[in-house]
């Protein structure tokens, strides 16, 4: 696609030690560049995102070994001609199995990343897992029909899916992968994960994708990530508009039902049985909501006619989102409580996403490209060493109560940022090298292509 004009506004020259973190030139009270910042605040560098997305990849590449194991005594199996009872892959349960719907925004990850930077090394573990999958199908396939161990099997997601989760984010990742050529054809997972979105999934009357666990007659916007990529990569794949017709129609209908116009964001759920009852304000589900809308407008035709829509309340919802950043450049558990924890997997898609969308003209650079750089620095303070992704929410149910969200747990152990922090870098490498920007970092001015050149920004020029 082509790249839009972008910009970026932050002071340069400020120090990276740790924090806080000085413009050492704090002299003049009325520059805004000046001060100090629990971040820091400073353009990075090209090198220094790579070398943040090379440790979390060489992270997860040791993570995820893709081997056959016992269940019972751990060891790797070294027949593979026979199914056995107890076969599974390692690591075989948690938020790093290879085949849960946090592997599959990885993979998405991982492949933007080669897209971006050129590197094969990104994508060597897609590689990897998505030939294993290959090999291994028909391993899994006699294993459960032998001895119908749905939930025991390692890969009863792929050739069985019962859920959203089980088949929305892997089914796009494939696709993805597909088409950038990456691993091997594994067109009969994509058909079985496919068809279970587009046609086996629960639904309201008026189409919108639901849950009827745990509870009955549920919406939840992370479902619309779920399902609505996968969904717009069938059309793409495809070429039926009416894979397309059904992506568009979700996010109007989600949007109908939890998005609230005066707070610019989504409640995290609703339920048919009491549609009244008390709404809460999930940043990692608003994070969802927004990356699906993104990853439906990349391949969504312009002239379908719910282009213009979808891309106008993805424009409402990052407004909303950005005026509740916190001053550390991440964002809020609850995004409309600031007494509740900064989370790392909500900010990473939002950092992701409004970078993207400076990128693809959607938004305005002058407007949103300090937010998405504020949004990086703060990320990279949550990028460990050894490449974990700190401060990241555990996995999360649709519930009732403020207690329950502030609360949850963080991990490096989950999954959910991994995937996200390599989007964001990848796509801030991209605003960083964009060709058609030029910052002056002092001033905070930025210059664009000729007037003529601009992309349409619409009511955020």
């Amino acid at each position: 696609m082509p790249i839009a004009a972008a910009a970026l506004a932050l002071a340069a020259n400020a120090a990276f030690a740790d924090g806080p973190y000085r413009n050492p030139d704090n002299k003049n009270p009325r520059d805004v560049g000046e001060g100090t910042y629990p971040i820091p605040y400073k353009m990075p560098t090209v090198a220094e995102i790579t070398d943040s997305l090379m440790r979390v990849r060489d992270y997860l590449d040791q993570a995820t070994p893709t081997r056959v194991i016992s269940s019972k005594t751990g060891q790797p199996i070294a027949n593979l001609e026979k199914p056995v009872a107890d076969a599974v892959v390692s690591p075989a349960k948690g938020d790093f199995s290879f085949t849960s719907y946090e592997m599959g925004v990885v993979h998405a990850g991982l492949i933007k990343a080669r897209q971006i930077t050129g590197d094969a090394r990104f994508t060597a573990m897609t590689e990897r897992h998505f030939d294993f999958i290959g090999r291994m199908r028909p391993y899994f396939k006699a294993q459960q029909a032998q001895f119908g161990l749905e939930k025991a099997n390692s890969f009863s997601r792929l050739l069985a899916p019962a859920s959203l989760d089980d088949s929305g984010s892997m089914c796009a990742a494939m696709i993805r992968a597909r088409f950038a050529k990456i691993g091997p054809d594994l067109s009969p997972v994509i058909t079985t994960c496919s068809d279970w979105v587009a046609n086996k999934q629960v639904r309201l009357q008026d189409g919108t994708l639901a849950r009827n666990r745990p509870a009955a007659w549920s919406l939840w916007a992370d479902d619309m990530y779920m399902g609505i990529p996968a969904l717009a990569e069938t059309g793409h794949l495809t070429g039926e508009r009416k894979y397309f017709d059904d992506a568009v129609n979700n996010v109007l209908n989600f949007t109908k039902y939890l998005y609230n116009d005066k707070l610019g964001i989504y409640t995290h759920g609703w339920n048919a049985n009491n549609p009244d009852a008390p709404r809460f304000y999930w940043a990692r589900a608003n994070g969802w909501a927004v990356l699906s809308m993104s990853d439906l407008l990349d391949v969504l035709p312009k002239d379908h006619p719910g282009y213009p829509l979808v891309l106008a309340q993805l424009r409402k919802t990052l407004k909303g989102i950005a005026e509740l950043q916190s001053g550390a450049g991440l964002w809020h558990q609850m995004l409309d409580r600031s007494d509740s924890y900064l989370e790392t997997s909500a900010s990473a898609i939002y950092v992701y996403v409004f970078a993207h969308a400076i990128n693809e003209g959607w938004i305005s650079p002058t407007t949103y490209g300090s937010i998405a750089q504020a949004g990086w620095q703060g990320l990279t303070t949550r990028i460990n060493a050894r490449g974990q992704v700190e401060g990241t929410c555990v996995g999360t149910t649709f519930a009732s109560d403020q207690a329950y969200y502030y609360a949850r747990p963080t991990s490096a152990d989950a999954l959910h940022g991994y995937g996200p922090t390599l989007l964001a870098g990848a796509e801030m490498i991209r605003l960083l090298t964009n060709p058609h920007v030029k910052v002056q970092y002092k001033l905070r001015t930025y210059h664009y292509m000729p007037a003529d050149q601009l992309p349409n920004y619409g009511e955020h020029q």
